[in-house]
């Protein structure tokens, strides 16, 4: 359960961070690392928020 937990972590952390990337390289020219990493992180954080908030509302939680 935990390696499953850190395998969707680590592959939502890269996708979003080559997304955040390869839009600021198309269209502001340039992508700095703090920039990618910061806003993949927050991303991330608002994925497992999006995914506690479901789990409890499957289970009639509010």
């Amino acid at each position: 359960m935990i390696l499953r937990e850190l395998f969707i972590f680590v592959a939502a952390f890269a996708a979003f961070a080559s997304a955040v990337a390869a839009y600021l390289a198309a269209f502001h020219g340039e992508a700095s690392l703090k920039e990618v990493l910061s806003t993949a992180f927050a991303a991330v954080i608002g994925l497992y928020a999006g995914r506690y908030l479901e789990r409890r509302l499957a289970h009639g939680r509010s």
